[in-house]
């Protein structure tokens, strides 16, 4: 994979701003031409640079308003067990992100729900799958002051 130019990073800002903007709104905006700039696109695509498109939804318009931080720290640590977590946690719809992390705790899961009751469930149901002893830390998020997933690529 070659190195991202500077018409690349310019490229990658648009799409991360505006994902359905034409590729020929888009070829003049960096200065190229409708091919070139499609073909730009293509390999940032089949390179891995540019992983999909969606549309981002404000959860309070489909009924997930509780947003919650969850720390997990396991009492069994091995890399079958990491292995098993791992794939009881990406199951999971309403979690939204899980990472393995270091320090106290183990893992710090991202969840919206609907509701804490359904918070409630979710917690008893995965704690269960869980190797015993686990333990758990949750916060609950009271207002969301940012939420981004834009990366900052032309002052890289």
């Amino acid at each position: 994979m070659r190195a991202l130019d500077r018409i690349d990073r310019q490229i990658l800002d648009i799409l991360q701003k505006e994902g359905r903007i034409a590729i020929s709104e888009l070829a003049s905006r960096v200065n190229l031409s409708t091919t070139p700039c499609s073909e730009r696109v293509k390999r940032l695509e089949r390179d891995g640079i540019i992983t999909g498109y969606h549309a981002r939804l404000n959860p309070i318009y489909v009924d997930r308003n509780l947003l919650v931080f969850l720390e997990i720290k396991l009492s069994a640590k091995s890399g079958d067990v990491f292995d098993q977590v791992a794939r009881d946690l990406v199951e999971i719809p309403e979690v939204l992100e899980c990472h393995l992390i270091s320090g106290e705790f183990d893992y710090l899961v991202k969840a919206r729900l609907k509701e804490m009751s359904a918070y409630r469930r979710l917690l008893g149901d995965l704690l269960k799958k869980l190797p015993s002893s686990a333990s758990s830390h949750s916060y609950i998020v009271m207002e969301e002051i940012k939420e981004t997933l834009f990366l900052d690529v032309i002052k890289s």
